[in-house]
């Protein structure tokens, strides 16, 4: 009978040694990225939030607006980095765990910032040359300030990516394998929570764009409320005669139909006029032709109670976009 090789490893062992090797990587990967984001924290905090605040360029309201909770965030990464540095992991990220609500709170005031960035660059004077001065340091590294407002944002996922590799990979009898796994679930949803945000900003940023397009009375506070998804132009097929281009906009419950205003209109010149609102809940939605993917576009065919809609695309790759966003608002 031959005896077992005393250098072969059971799987569990290697399994292990996985695991072990995994870790280190990822505690190595946040270590040295946490250090390097609260530099950039500590620059901002020092080089734009703390001569502003002392030579008075901005206004409080202003500065508030604009960079938020910059200040806290970069305490709660000073409180966190010696507990990576000592590698105290667990204990470290269960007590960063309760400053998450600044980055919720950061990311609901992300828009804003950015309008008061923009404006503020645009009109005041003094702010702007600051900013450039500023941002002419060689510790930026050519970084503008609109490149460094988003760094908690990115950061936060991040941390969701490092920390979830990290409880993942933490064996269940090791000591801080609870608070890991806390701290993982915390950050996840603090994240999910930011994605939604973001997702309502974006949403928001595109209501108003189109809301500025359309023109007339029919017009008024007719998108208010709704989710975005796809506009462009489509030839509406009639049963007679040749096509006609129309503007669509497209949102989760309702197909916009617009006419373009005439270039000569007196006051409204440049926008369009809304012609119908179809109901996307109760669109029967078909692929007429354009199935092959080649060059020559295709028709959709959307039915509703009293209408028929044929609307063609010379352009496949637009005909493709339009099928599928509409597949979305008919779900």
């Amino acid at each position: 009978m031959e005896s077992p090789d005393p250098s072969a490893r059971c799987p569990l062992q290697e399994q292990r040694a996985r695991w072990e090797r995994k870790r280190a990587c990822t505690a190595r990967e946040l270590l040295e990225t946490e250090r390097r984001y609260q530099e950039q924290l500590g620059l901002v905090a020092t080089y734009f939030l703390g001569i502003l605040r002392a030579k008075g360029t901005l206004r409080l309201p202003e500065r508030q607006v604009l960079f938020g909770p910059w200040e806290l965030i970069y305490g709660a990464s000073q409180d966190l980095l010696p507990h990576l540095e000592g590698g105290h992991w667990g204990q470290g990220l269960e007590g960063f765990c309760p400053h998450l609500q600044l980055y919720t709170q950061y990311a609901a005031n992300a828009d804003r910032s950015w309008t008061t960035l923009q404006e503020q660059l645009k009109k005041n004077k003094r702010f702007r040359r600051f900013v450039r001065l500023q941002e002419g340091r060689p510790e930026f590294g050519g970084l503008q300030l609109q490149d460094l407002l988003p760094l908690p944002l990115k950061r936060l996922q991040q941390y969701e990516n490092l920390v979830v590799a990290l409880a993942e990979n933490t064996g269940p009898n090791s000591p801080d394998h609870q608070q890991l796994t806390r701290a993982a679930r915390l950050i996840s949803e603090t994240a999910q929570r930011v994605h939604a945000i973001g997702q309502r900003q974006k949403n928001d940023q595109h209501l108003q764009r189109v809301q500025a397009l359309l023109s007339g009375r029919q017009a008024k506070g007719l998108i208010t409320g709704r989710w975005f998804l796809h506009q462009g132009w489509l030839l509406v097929v009639p049963p007679h005669g040749k096509p006609r281009p129309r503007m669509f906009f497209l949102f989760t419950d309702v197909l916009l139909m617009a006419k373009r205003r005439p270039p000569l209109h007196l006051l409204q010149s440049g926008t369009f006029a809304c012609q119908a609102l179809y109901p996307m809940a109760q669109c029967q939605l078909h692929r007429v032709f354009g199935h092959s993917g080649g060059p020559c576009g295709g028709l959709l065919s959307l039915s509703f109670p009293h209408e028929k809609l044929l609307l063609m695309s010379t352009h496949q790759e637009e005909l493709s976009r339009w099928y599928h966003s509409l597949t979305l608002a008919v779900r």
